[in-house]
């Protein structure tokens, strides 16, 4: 994601879930620091052919976002693995899962996903994106014969949601349940955005268990009519974490994350 720092103060955006809660309900709960999802009963049932749902591909092949610690691009990141996602929804039955990617330069490219995403009908849009730190952070190495920059600094996954999304609460609750996921598998989210150290890149921690922080700028996420979640799914500025990102294992228990989730927020809505 931060090429954003390091070029832009912009970053990409995506959707996320409808809430069966209602808005006094769901204030008091925010006001407490947690909306709980709806309790489930027997009847709550996922029609896995009907779910609408939106993975968009973080930055484009022009605009490829951050680098790796080994001179990766991010984009290249954001699609494997959100190909390695809609494989695996499919293969779950929610034949409507659509890979969105977009072309051309950073800021117009937004907005097009904005607009792809308000005119898909989606009911839940997630956007796949690999995190990076500001340039202060960075310290130079050289991999390969090429002079190269990392972070060891700060690592894990993290979760963003924006309160002008007319769609914010069900956004919340998806990001809840998809770090509630990630969690489960023994996965820490990125600490650094509710801390002092991160300047005007600090962030509300709204869920201090699971890593969901509120940024309202994100324009994907702002401009969505759409539930919408932009997920950091890990640091690859890190040097081991760009690493273990690479392998089948994290993959694997990334995708099962989100597939959980998705299922889960399906299947109460």
């Amino acid at each position: 994601m931060f090429a954003v720092w390091r070029h832009r103060p912009i970053i990409m955006s995506s959707i996320i879930v409808l809430s069966l809660v209602s808005p006094d309900t769901r204030y008091a709960a925010w006001s407490r620091g947690s909306v709980r999802a709806a309790p489930k009963t027997a009847s709550s049932k996922c029609d896995r052919s009907k779910f609408k749902l939106i993975l968009d591909v973080g930055h484009t092949a022009e605009a490829p976002g951050a680098r790796s610690a080994r001179n990766i691009p991010e984009f290249d990141f954001n699609l494997r693995l959100a190909k390695r996602i809609e494989d695996k929804l499919k293969l779950e039955g929610f034949a409507q899962t659509r890979l969105l990617m977009t072309e051309g330069p950073k800021r117009p490219s937004l907005f097009k996903r904005a607009a792809a995403i308000n005119n898909s009908g989606a009911d839940l849009a997630l956007s796949i994106h690999h995190d990076s730190v500001p340039d202060s952070f960075l310290e130079e190495w050289e991999f390969e014969g090429t002079k190269s920059h990392f972070s060891d600094r700060f690592s894990g996954y993290s979760l963003f949601v924006s309160h002008d999304n007319p769609k914010f609460w069900t956004s919340l609750r998806f990001a809840r349940l998809l770090g509630n996921r990630m969690k489960a598998q023994g996965l820490q989210y990125a600490r650094q955005y509710a801390q002092a150290v991160m300047g005007r890149y600090r962030r509300k921690l709204l869920d201090k268990k699971v890593g969901v922080y509120r940024y309202d700028q994100l324009i994907v996420l702002a401009r969505t009519r759409v539930p919408a979640v932009l997920f950091e799914a890990g640091s690859i500025i890190n040097r081991d974490e760009e690493l273990a990102m690479q392998t089948p294992e994290r993959q694997d228990m990334i995708v099962t994350s989100v597939v959980g989730a998705v299922e889960e927020f399906c299947a109460s809505r």
